[in-house]
């Protein structure tokens, strides 16, 4: 299963929000991964905004990315606002890459 996660932490990784130059997963918005018994994947993740106008495009994004990996047999992604973002669950790379420190 660990190998799986990393791979899905990888596909992550790849997916940008459209505003800002980081990626979803530095940026702090993927709250949970949770992988089951039969690969299916679950996903939490939040926005950097409730009223995100990119939220569909994001959130199938994450879907397609993930669902891609050879061993993953379905993805939920589940958008939460609880807790709400904020810049303090990002990476200290994407602080750096958006001048923050």
């Amino acid at each position: 299963m660990i190998e799986l996660e990393k791979k899905i932490v990888t596909v992550l990784k790849n997916v940008y929000d459209p505003e800002i130059p980081v990626n979803i997963y530095d940026l702090g918005l993927i709250y949970e991964i949770l992988v089951d018994d039969n690969k299916v994947v679950k996903v939490t993740m939040t926005l950097t905004a409730p009223n995100c106008p990119m939220a569909d495009e994001l959130v199938g994004d994450v879907y397609s990315s993930v669902k891609a990996i050879d061993e993953v047999s379905d993805v939920i992604v589940k958008l939460t606002f609880e807790p709400v973002w904020d810049k303090s669950m990002m990476t200290e790379e994407a602080m750096l890459e958006l001048g923050l420190m």
